[in-house]
């Protein structure tokens, strides 16, 4: 699934290529991507005429604001969005296209079929599912050490299943989580509650260093991912433990091993990173 650092790069290429366009027609091949409104028609006719103003991320969501309406699009596991001619060839996984006044079209390609859309008037996207219960912005200065060791104190999960709730912080997923704890030195199966107030700074630093790095090389291209030109992010090739298991650690040489936390698959070093507590 695309994480904060994938999205946001998502975010950065549409602003070039779509902002300025105005929806001229839509066309939905697979209905149930369109969570809201209920009636797929309706969404249709609600978007001829609208102009796309901006882009947005919140979390792991796009927000693409138009002339009237907002539309909150998530990605899931492997949607992607693409610019493309109208005489262009049309693949068997786009879903849905928004066809622009001056011939061009943006289409929505998922393979898994699990991405989502949801049409909302200007404002009113923010009471009601799926923005409505989100945490704050890894780069928010309200997520810092004090309001992780808050979080933390009150629950008796592990800290990776701390961090991948998407209501205490936004944007991180499996990827990113495995990398930051690796970084501050964590195994993820510790229990959240037992982390010391200096771990839970370094953590803090962590995972604000390690999405800012992958931001900055365009996300991570571990399984499928591409921006909207069709173009891979780099930052795998600085991973240090996600998809390494059985490889050295960079740091001290022990093998990566993989284990399941919170039922995720999950990356550390036995050595850097200790016990589980």
């Amino acid at each position: 699934m695309p994480e904060l650092p994938e999205v946001e790069t998502v975010k950065r290429t549409l602003k070039h290529l779509v902002i300025g366009k105005t929806i001229s027609k839509v066309g939905v091949f697979w209905p149930n991507i369109i969570k809201r409104p209920d009636d797929v028609e309706q969404f249709k006719t609600l978007l001829i005429g609208e102009r796309i103003e901006d882009i947005e991320r919140r979390g792991k969501f796009l927000r693409f604001i138009l002339s009237r309406f907002v539309l909150v699009s998530h990605l899931r596991m492997e949607g992607k969005y693409r610019l493309e001619e109208k005489e262009a060839p049309m693949d068997k996984h786009t879903h849905v296209v928004f066809s622009f006044t001056d011939g061009s079209e943006l289409r929505y390609r998922d393979v898994r079929k699990f991405g989502t859309m949801h049409l909302f008037e200007k404002g009113s996207e923010w009471a009601g599912p799926p923005l409505e219960h989100l945490g704050p912005e890894p780069f928010d200065e309200e997520f810092n050490e004090a309001y992780l060791k808050s979080v933390f104190k009150k629950t008796a999960k592990t800290v990776k299943a701390v961090l991948l709730d998407q209501t205490v912080v936004v944007g991180l997923g499996n990827i990113y989580v495995d990398e930051a704890l690796f970084r501050a030195g964590i195994h993820p199966n510790t229990r959240a509650k037992k982390l010391k107030n200096e771990q839970i700074k370094s953590l803090t630093k962590s995972i604000k260093e390690t999405l800012s790095e992958a931001v900055k090389m365009g996300g991570s291209s571990v399984r499928s991912y591409l921006n909207s030109q069709g173009e891979m992010g780099m930052f795998q090739q600085k991973l240090y433990v996600y998809g390494r298991k059985g490889e050295p650690c960079k740091h001290c040489g022990t093998l990566i091993k993989k284990t399941k936390v919170a039922g995720r698959g999950t990356h550390f070093c036995p050595n850097c990173q200790g016990e589980g507590q």
